[in-house]
């Protein structure tokens, strides 16, 4: 087999339509937009146009409601709390509090507190200090032989 003989599978490939090319073509003259109609001209979208019927979107009532004061929480698990401590990042035998989590780069940035998931195994034993914990989490740390305590007043359950 040489370069020169490499095709693709038949039916692979079509050929592109050329539209507006004469008469010969099947698609010339009007190119397949039929005659007049905001439609046949060029620089025209109409996504989710009825031709003047109330559209569906805005026929179907709203739905739901998003909180004005929602709590954002940096989120982190376990899991990366004990890979941050084998790497060195993190030191197991001191207090481990939302500002160290920040210098060690394990999250990026507070938010309205930081909240510990119990994804990941942990196993050293580490003293937590955060907004928020998940019941499951604060199991997990205390089975590992350490404490979460949660700061705030409003404990993100």
């Amino acid at each position: 087999m040489k370069l020169n003989e490499l095709r693709d599978n038949p039916g692979a490939t079509k050929p592109r339509k050329r539209i507006g090319r004469g008469p010969g073509s099947g698609t010339g003259k009007t190119g397949g937009r039929g005659i007049k109609g905001q439609k046949s001209r060029s620089g025209v979208a109409i996504n989710g146009y009825e031709g003047g019927q109330m559209p569906l979107y805005q026929r179907l009532p709203k739905r739901g409601f998003n909180k004005p004061n929602r709590k954002k929480f940096a989120v982190v698990n376990l899991g990366l709390i004990q890979k941050f401590i084998e790497a060195g990042k993190l030191d197991a035998s001191a207090p481990i509090t939302e500002d160290t989590l920040l210098a060690s780069g394990l999250i990026r940035r507070k938010l309205d507190g930081v909240r510990v998931l119990a994804k990941g195994e942990l196993t050293s034993k580490v003293e937590l200090t955060v907004t928020g914990a998940s019941k499951s989490a604060v199991d997990a740390v205390e089975k590992a032989g350490g404490s979460l305590s949660v700061t705030s007043a409003q404990a993100a359950a």
